[in-house]
């Protein structure tokens, strides 16, 4: 076998999903070839089939008895876990949109069943493949700002079309596991994780409603405060009521250094070292180049990388390095944090261990709402 054949599930509003990303990243990767799509709305199904010739099938179990190798799934979050497990028993190898589930029992179960299947399994995190972010993180590991003590992240995108829209799954603390610290919480934390080598210890959270007034949607605007089980303390805004394009920074201070990232920017890292760097100087800051684009361009480069790793994963039969567990720990810091906002105080990743055994992390979706502090400003 020298390509993998990939079915669609799911394609939310066709070209406000996913799915472009995805397409464009991967159209010139002749190992990757996208054939079939099945979603709930065949009507959907049929127009994006029609546009990229892929075959449509009426039911999510027809599109799995066929002979395709892998799915790429795009569905709402809290059916993660479902049609994950499903393609599984099927035998199919599973590239999952974030966050990999609401709960953390979902997580577990997902990776339960794919081991006991023998399936790939990757979620699909794309900045964890950002070569921006890749940079950063051989930066932090060869000691090129010294010892990291300090971040400071930021993440916003233009939502208010979809939590305004009382028929949108976006931002319900049920179907979307909660707002935008949810849905780019994730993002964050296994980008984190992984450029620290680290794990959260404890966090302090406030989500708020800046722009929206329906009593059933979750938070539009999160901070959260982290400290890390080495000491690093990080600050992270998440924001879903952007007027621009998609905008994300990551500010990283170092003991010998530092460090700032904007994805933005044409070449999107400048970092300030004593040490000597390949790279263009001016000022005392290091310009490296770096293969990006200001949105929309890394996110097809990024989901490009992504979706050609998992496919040579599955073409050369190794298990892909960032792992379900690494996806599950990025959905626990979530979790910690809209505990802390639940308890009205900073939070250890204990206590969180500790209603995951006891009660099961659904009750901290049923209790958000109560939580999520009314600042609406629009009149």
């Amino acid at each position: 076998m020298n390509s993998v054949k990939y079915g669609l599930v799911g394609i939310g509003n066709t070209f406000n999903s996913a799915w472009p990303y995805h397409y464009v990243g991967c159209k010139d990767n002749p190992k990757i070839k996208f054939v079939s799509v099945y979603d709930k709305n065949q009507k959907k199904a049929n127009k994006l089939a029609k546009i990229f010739k892929l075959k449509t099938f009426s039911s999510y179990q027809d599109l799995l008895e066929s002979d395709i190798d892998a799915v790429l799934v795009m569905v709402p979050h809290h059916a993660h876990e479902e049609v994950v497990i499903e393609a599984a028993k099927a035998g199919k190898d599973i590239l999952c949109e974030k966050p990999m589930a609401t709960t953390l029992e979902g997580c577990d179960k997902m990776i339960e069943v794919t081991k006991k299947a023998g399936v790939k399994f990757m979620i699909a995190e794309n900045h964890r493949f950002l070569p921006a972010h890749q940079v950063i993180h051989n930066f932090v590991n060869q000691g090129t700002v010294g010892k990291v003590f300090m971040i400071r992240t930021y993440e916003g995108v233009p939502e208010v079309h979809n939590i305004t829209n009382p028929k949108s799954w976006k931002a319900d603390p049920i179907k979307a596991g909660g707002g935008a610290l949810m849905d780019m919480g994730v993002h964050k934390f296994a980008t984190l994780n992984w450029i620290l080598n680290d794990k959260v210890d404890s966090a302090y959270c406030w989500i708020t409603k800046q722009i929206i007034n329906l009593p059933e949607k979750a938070e539009d605007n999160a901070f959260v405060f982290l400290k890390y089980r080495s000491g690093v303390i990080i600050e992270c805004t998440l924001s879903f009521t952007l007027n621009s394009p998609p905008y994300n920074q990551i500010e990283l201070f170092g003991t010998e250094g530092t460090l700032i990232e904007n994805h933005n920017w044409e070449n999107p890292i400048k970092i300030y070292t004593p040490q000597k760097l390949q790279a263009d100087k001016s000022n005392g800051w290091y310009f490296p180049k770096i293969d990006h684009g200001p949105f929309p361009k890394y996110y097809h480069i990024s989901m490009g990388i992504e979706d050609s790793y998992f496919t040579d994963c599955i073409l050369e039969d190794k298990e892909p390095e960032f792992k379900p567990e690494h996806a599950k720990e990025a959905v626990a810091t979530v979790l910690l944090a809209y505990l802390s906002a639940i308890n009205g105080r900073t939070t250890s990743m204990n206590e969180l261990i500790d209603i995951y055994k006891k009660k099961g992390t659904k009750f901290i979706h049923e209790n958000l709402l109560k939580v999520v502090q009314n600042n609406y400003i629009l009149s």
